[in-house]
């Protein structure tokens, strides 16, 4: 992905992951990078961040979405992920 906004480097979470952006009158399908940071001196939260590849979309001018998170909300949210990643690996046994 040429021209990113964020970063990517050896330590990115998700460097390539599939993703899609949904409006009221499109939805696109892309590549995505898809990381989770904290500040390096004095941590006090949690940046999940996602970037679709912009030469993939139509519709979306160049852009990176960012979720500020607690702790709390981030092992909230681990938690969820592990969830359902259960359940899909679960079905995916069957």
């Amino acid at each position: 992905m040429p021209d990113r906004i964020l970063k990517v480097n050896a330590y990115t979470t998700l460097d390539l992951v599939d993703a899609s952006a949904t409006g009221h009158d499109f939805e696109e399908s892309a590549f995505a990078v898809c990381n989770v940071t904290s500040p390096r001196k004095h941590p006090d939260e949690i940046t999940l961040e996602l970037e679709l590849d912009w030469t993939q979309l139509d519709a979306l001018a160049p852009h990176a979405d960012k979720l500020t998170l607690s702790p709390e909300e981030a092992r909230k949210l681990a938690a969820d992920l592990e969830k359902h990643a259960d359940r899909v690996e679960a079905e995916q046994q069957d």
